[in-house]
């Protein structure tokens, strides 16, 4: 198991010098920010993060993300010159050394929450989701500023795209995944690169629109229509587990038998209601997820790829990027480093 740190470029806050002086840690999770979704990445500007992780001690083999173009999600007539750019995207990154790509095919809107700063108990704040404080909003109406969506789009760029999906169930989106999983397979096996999709987070339809990863039946789907090594899953703990419906353990087991978790975001959630929940400490006690049975199923079903401490809490008065901060997610990355010693010194 590789520990690893997302890591927003040189404007985010928390400096790579600060990551390496955490304890176990391997390398960087960062992307490429500045190039138009769609673009291939220049192989300068991938060897140029590289360097500066390099220069700190740190690895850089996993990406987080390579946006998906919407116009692939949706299927329309230009997808194929969009996939072409990604798999060029792909080979560069594994000339560079990149191992794995964390992406997801969420339309419109990446993770979603209520709010960013939810006060708690003991003073810290975190990310939570209130399914009403949700279901109030018309995002073809409202001005919506939420996490997880590209605030780029003009409020009439949205309607519209909003109206393009409406033609778009789950079972299209499903074939525009595959098609596009497979439009990038040669480049994937050529450089090495292992994909892993992201879950819908939360794991449940937003505003109308279609979400397809988010359950063991979907996990199924999809490692059956691709079966291909390359294609993987990111196992993220506090989206799956968000939904309380979901066996955590069970959809974690499934895939790591099969060798389709390249990477792991490990992350607590205290659920508040079917479709609501505020995100927790790593501990387990302080979530409604058991983060030692995660480890350990992942550990037994031949895990060995790459885990970073996800969305942290803001604690100590840090302030910047909602949820990634740097103070909680190094306690994270701390218990998480002490959970995985312990399960493997009980072999």
């Amino acid at each position: 198991m590789k520990m690893t740190f997302r890591w927003y470029g040189a404007g985010d806050p928390v400096k790579l010098d600060q990551i390496r002086q955490i304890p176990g840690m391997s390398g960087i999770v960062t992307a490429v920010y500045d190039v138009p979704v769609g673009e291939p990445w220049p192989q300068a500007r991938i060897d140029d993060l590289r360097a500066q992780a390099q220069a700190h001690g740190l690895s850089m083999e996993v990406i987080e993300s390579v946006p998906v173009h919407e116009h692939i999600k949706l299927g329309l007539p230009d997808r194929d010159r969009l996939i072409d750019n990604y798999a060029q995207t792909i080979v560069s990154l594994g000339k560079a050394g990149v191992r794995c790509i964390c992406y997801n095919f969420m339309p419109v809107f990446d993770w979603l929450r209520s709010s960013l700063a939810e006060p708690l108990e003991d003073g810290s704040t975190c990310l939570a989701f209130h399914e009403e404080q949700v279901l109030a909003m018309d995002p073809a109406v409202s001005e919506l500023s939420l996490p997880g969506w590209d605030e780029s789009y003009t409020r009439e760029e949205l309607r519209a795209l909003l109206r393009q999906y409406e033609d778009v169930d789950e079972a299209q989106l499903w074939d525009n995944l595959i098609y596009f999983l497979r439009g990038i397979g040669e480049a994937c096996r050529q450089s090495g690169v292992r994909m892993a999709i992201h879950p819908d987070d939360p794991p449940w339809g937003i505003f109308g629109l279609p979400r397809i990863i988010r359950n063991m039946e979907s996990l199924q789907m999809l490692v059956s229509r691709v079966d291909e090594p390359y294609n993987g899953v990111t196992f993220c703990a506090g989206s799956f587990g968000s939904d309380p419906n979901n066996d955590l353990y069970a959809m974690a087991d499934f895939l790591a038998k099969r060798d389709r978790v390249p990477f792991v975001h490990a992350r607590n959630v205290l659920h508040l209601g079917q479709r609501s929940f505020r995100e927790a400490a790593h501990l387990s006690s302080c979530g409604s997820l058991d983060m030692y049975r995660l480890l350990k199923t992942l550990h037994d079903g031949g895990f060995d790829g790459y885990i970073r401490p996800d969305h942290g809490r803001m604690i100590w008065g840090e302030t910047g990027r909602p949820g990634y901060g740097l103070y909680d997610r190094a306690l994270g990355a701390a218990y998480l480093n002490g959970l995985w010693e312990a399960i493997v010194k009980a072999e």
